[in-house]
């Protein structure tokens, strides 16, 4: 919203300034000019800036180098032919654009000079609702891992206010949540977050939206959806998915490891017990029934990866060390097992 104030704002005082200077001829003339320029500029790809700039460094270098060369010429030879003038001036401005438009990459600072209207892959990243909900990318904002400002599609926020006036009160509960960490985020002086008012009225399913912006402004997708995910990366958008994030980074345990954790529910088989780590991990404890509610310490005996996630399965360490202590005790003479003192000498 805020860039269609400055835009109309612009386009006002062009028209005022053309009326001062030449009443109403003028004012409609510059009206229109101002017209024409902001539309060229609403409509042009924010990724193709640096390309601009390329073609205009480019161009500024090959006229300068053609109007030092034809200096040279005519105060050589004292020949002024304008035919000659001119093919050396479009010679040199057009070779000087291409190398510069070839070369951009190698040339950093065209990047740094359109930073500001840039949405390269390492500009601009677009929310989609799952992610807002889920509400993990505010933290993931935080620690620094994501470069660059966060663009947030007016129609995204269209579908959040849905969810939110839903009558379904877990979906309302998550709508208003989205809402919620948005604002968190908007506060926050550390995080870049623009809202755009980009839209695709030919274009009803708000997945597809999001894959032609990203497309349009050469951007990234950050999502929790799976399929949103798979489709965008079939049409060569970059995803960002913050659940394969969370299990990319989930703490690696081995056989033998001691953790701990509290136990929730039952689980499924006789006598164990169910719990889960901090990350979301489901630890099942062998011996665990009677222990729900209970924080326990449990040795490792086996990890097991599958398509929701990762499964440890473990048993209580105090098993172990009774275990430990029959096993230990069955090692001793008949004798020494009648007291509790062990062997005396």
């Amino acid at each position: 919203m805020q860039i269609w104030i400055i835009r109309a704002s612009f386009t006002l005082f062009s028209a005022v300034f053309g009326f001062i200077t030449n009443s109403w001829n003028g004012g409609i003339t510059v009206l229109i000019i101002a017209i024409i320029l902001v539309g060229i500029e609403s409509s042009i790809r924010r990724a193709l800036m640096r390309d601009v700039f390329a073609c205009l460094a480019g161009l500024t270098f090959g006229l300068i180098v053609a109007g030092l060369i034809i200096y040279i010429i005519s105060h050589a030879t004292e020949v002024k032919n304008a035919t000659l003038t001119m093919s050396i001036a479009l010679l040199f401005s057009y070779t000087g654009m291409m190398i510069f438009y070839r070369r951009r990459e190698t040339f950093g600072l065209f990047s740094l000079a359109a930073s500001g209207f840039s949405a390269t892959s390492r500009g601009f990243k677009i929310l989609d609702t799952s992610v807002i909900i889920d509400g993990r990318i505010r933290e993931i904002c935080q620690t620094g891992f994501i470069e660059g400002r966060l663009m947030i599609p007016q129609f995204v926020l269209n579908e959040l206010q849905h969810i939110a006036d839903s009558t379904d009160q877990l979906r309302r509960n998550k709508g208003r949540r989205g809402f919620t960490v948005l604002r968190m985020m908007q506060n926050d002086p550390d995080i870049e977050v623009e809202v755009t008012e980009d839209d695709f009225p030919d274009v009803a399913e708000v997945d597809a939206k999001l894959v032609q912006l990203a497309q349009k402004l050469d951007a990234q997708i950050i999502t929790n959806d799976f399929n949103l995910n798979e489709v965008a990366e079939l049409q060569g958008v970059t995803v960002l998915n913050v659940n394969e994030l969370a299990h990319a980074v989930r703490s690696v345990v081995v056989g033998g490891e001691v953790i701990q954790v509290r136990l929730l529910r039952e689980g499924k088989e006789p006598n164990q017990g169910v719990g889960y780590l901090d990350d979301g991990t489901m630890v099942i404890v062998e011996g665990g029934r009677g222990y729900v509610g209970q924080t326990l310490d449990v040795v490792v005996t086996q990890t097991l990866r599958t398509s929701a996630g990762q499964m440890i399965f473990t048993r209580r360490k105090d098993d172990e060390v009774d275990s430990n202590e029959s096993e230990d005790m069955r090692s001793y003479p008949r004798s020494w097992q009648r007291t509790s003192n062990g062997p005396s000498y």
